[in-house]
């Protein structure tokens, strides 16, 4: 039996294979255009800024830790192009949510053709709750971020923020992500949180899945309406526990 955490996995790949979808393709555009205009620019900033960073951070270190060169720089490199991808993908996610809840929506009419779903919200009202959705993401994306920011600055410490921020972006991805669908049904971000509570290795997967689609040169165009289509696959294959309130 194949654990959750590679079953979460599986629908990020899922949603790639789905992106060229004859039904979804006229929802995937928008998406897709703002990922290549956001990691195209980011790249073409991003190379010049990072250089000039690490720079920066390699003339502030103690002459007690220059013997360490060859293990900080690489670190260094790896961490900052970390931050700057899921940066971006944070920044896409925002300027993509109305376009992305329409894509969930689509993704989730392709799956069960005529079922009955809650009673719908204006156009305006759609884009209003999908960006009202990425906003509270980013909110709790940049408490969490903080305090993680700081093992980057400590040297020695620092070697092991690649990890832990990898970690942290596959969670925080999936929490955006699953947000189009969950969204969709009238479920706030607490209690998507509460939600996920029940099912963390699922969740967690499907995070580093996409994550992995974000880090890959090329895919990364697609990881934005990759992941909204996984998320919805995802939401509507797999039980959801009753509100506490309900």
């Amino acid at each position: 039996m194949v654990g959750p955490f590679v079953r979460g996995a599986g629908y990020a790949l899922r949603g790639l294979t789905l992106v060229a979808h004859p039904r979804l393709r006229g929802f995937v555009l928008i998406p897709l255009a703002i990922n290549l205009l956001l990691f195209g620019g980011g790249l073409w900033w991003g190379s010049s800024a990072l250089a000039d960073w690490i720079d920066r951070q390699i003339a502030a270190l103690p002459d007690w830790l220059h013997w360490l060169h060859w293990l900080i720089v690489p670190v260094l490199v790896v961490a900052a192009a970390l931050v700057l991808f899921y940066g971006f993908s944070v920044l896409a996610n925002l300027l993509g949510a109305p376009f992305n809840s329409l894509l969930a929506e689509r993704v989730e009419d392709l799956l069960h053709p005529g079922r009955v779903r809650p009673a719908g919200r204006s156009l305006l009202g759609e884009a209003s709750a999908a960006i009202g959705g990425a906003v509270r993401a980013l909110v709790y994306f940049v408490a969490c971020a903080l305090p993680l920011l700081v093992l980057l600055f400590i040297p020695g410490l620092n070697a092991a923020f690649p990890f832990v921020w990898l970690a942290f972006s596959a969670w925080m991805l999936a929490l955006q992500y699953l947000d189009y669908p969950m969204g969709n049904h009238g479920l706030g971000f607490a209690e998507q949180r509460r939600r996920h509570a029940g099912n963390r290795r699922l969740v967690f997967g499907f995070g580093a899945g996409v994550l992995l689609l974000t880090l890959v040169p090329g895919l990364n165009f697609l990881a934005m309406p990759a992941g909204v289509i996984g998320a919805t696959l995802l939401w509507a294959e797999n039980p959801q526990p009753p509100s506490a309130g309900r």
